[in-house]
C-alpha cells in the first residue's frame, strides 16, 4: 500500500487510540509486524502545543517511517496551522479524525460529529492539504447514525481535496463501539474511490483480516483494541495472510519478555510516575485471560513505584511459568 512517497511493508495499520497508541506502543506494534502506527491525536488548538501531553503525543524519535500523526478540530484554519506545526516538527504524514465517537470530541463539533457537515468537511480537508508538502490521510465512520450514512459522499470530497488514504471504521458516530462493524458501507466506498482504503472495526483475527480485506477490496485493515495486550496480532494476521497458515501464539515466556521490555519503555519515555499508570492498563491487558490474573490486577494497580510494579509483574508471570513446567 502507497501513501504518497511511502510504500508500507504491509497491509496492517495500528489505529490511533487516545491514552494507548503512545511511542512505545507504535514501536512495539511495529516491530512485531504493524506496517504503520498513528499517533494519538493532538488538538489542532495551538494553545496546547507547548503542553508536555502534547509534546509527548507528537514525539517520534527513534521511530521507524512513515511518522503519522493525527490532528483533530473543528476549524479550517486551525486544523491547517496544526498541521504546518506537524509537519515542521518531524511528521511524515498528516491524518485526520474525524472517527471518534467521544462526546467530549463530539460536543466541539470534531472527530465524527464533522460528518454532519459536509461542506465543513471538504473546507478542513481543502484547508489542511494545501497547508503542509507531506500526505494528508483521513479516518472517518460510515456516517452520523444508520438512516446517515455518507461514508461515500465524504470518500468522494476527500479524493476530491487530496486525501491520499482513508480509513473507515464500520460503525456510525451513533453506534459507537455498540454491535458489530458492518463492511458493506465500506465496500461501496472502495468501489466508489481511487484512492487507498483502509477498513477497520471488530478486526481480531488472522481470518476475519482475511474476511474483511476479501468483501471490501480494502487495501489495509487497521488493528485497534484487538491489539491492547496482544501487540503480537500483527505478525500472526500477516503471517496468515502471507501463506494461509496460523502462526502459533507466543509461549508464556515470550509473552512475560514482551511485557518486561514494554514496561521499561514506558517508564524511560514517561519517567516513574506517569510511567507506573500508563503501564497499569497495558499490565492488565497483557494479563488477562490468565490464572489468578484479578489477583495480580488488584496488587499491581496499588503499587506507585517502578521497582515495585516490575518486581509483582515478574513474580505473577514467573509464578505461571512454574506451574506450566509442572503441568509439562
Amino acid at each position: 500500500m502507497q501513501i504518497g512517497p511511502y510504500t508500507l511493508s504491509n497491509q496492517l495499520i495500528l489505529a490511533p487510540m487516545a491514552g494507548v497508541t503512545d511511542r512505545p506502543f507504535r514501536q512495539l506494534c511495529k516491530k512485531l509486524g504493524a506496517g504503520m502506527a498513528i499517533s494519538e491525536m493532538v488538538s489542532s488548538n495551538s494553545l496546547l502545543w507547548g503542553s508536555e501531553k502534547t509534546r509527548r503525543r507528537a514525539n517520534h524519535e527513534g521511530e521507524t517511517d512513515p511518522r503519522s500523526v493525527q490532528i483533530m478540530g473543528a476549524d479550517p484554519r486551525m486544523m491547517a496551522e496544526a498541521a504546518r506545526y506537524n509537519a515542521d516538527n518531524g511528521a511524515q504524514i498528516i491524518d485526520i479524525n474525524m472517527g471518534c465517537p467521544a462526546k467530549k470530541v463530539c460536543n466541539v463539533a470534531a472527530g465524527s460529529a464533522l460528518l454532519q457537515n459536509e461542506r465543513l468537511v471538504g473546507d478542513i480537508l481543502d484547508a489542511v492539504v494545501g497547508a503542509v508538502p507531506v500526505p494528508v490521510t483521513l479516518k472517518i465512520r460510515t456516517g452520523w447514525d444508520t438512516d446517515n450514512r455518507n461514508g461515500v459522499r465524504i470518500a468522494r470530497i476527500a479524493e476530491s481535496a487530496g486525501i491520499q488514504s482513508l480509513a473507515v471504521h464500520g460503525r456510525t458516530r451513533a453506534c459507537a463501539y455498540k454491535g458489530e462493524a458492518e463492511y458493506d458501507t465500506i465496500a461501496a466506498i472502495k468501489a466508489a474511490v481511487n484512492i487507498p482504503v483502509v477498513a477497520n472495526g471488530d478486526i481480531n483475527t488472522p481470518e476475519k483480516a482475511k474476511r474483511v480485506l476479501e468483501y471490501t477490496q480494502a487495501d489495509a485493515v487497521m488493528i485497534g483494541r484487538a491489539a491492547q495486550g496482544r501487540p503480537w496480532i500483527f505478525r500472526e494476521i500477516d503471517h496468515y495472510l502471507q501463506t494461509g497458515e496460523k502462526r502459533p501464539e507466543p509461549t508464556l515466556k515470550e509473552v512475560r519478555n514482551i511485557l518486561l521490555e514494554h514496561l521499561q519503555n514506558l517508564y524511560a519515555f514517561y519517567g516513574e510516575y506517569t510511567g507506573v499508570r500508563m503501564a497499569r492498563k497495558h499490565i492488565s491487558w497483557y494479563s488477562k485471560g490468565q490464572r489468578h490474573g484479578g489477583a495480580f490486577r488488584q496488587a499491581v494497580n496499588q503499587v506507585e513505584t517502578v521497582a515495585e510494579q516490575l518486581q509483582i509483574t515478574k513474580d505473577f508471570f514467573d509464578t505461571l511459568l512454574v506451574r506450566e513446567e509442572l503441568a509439562a
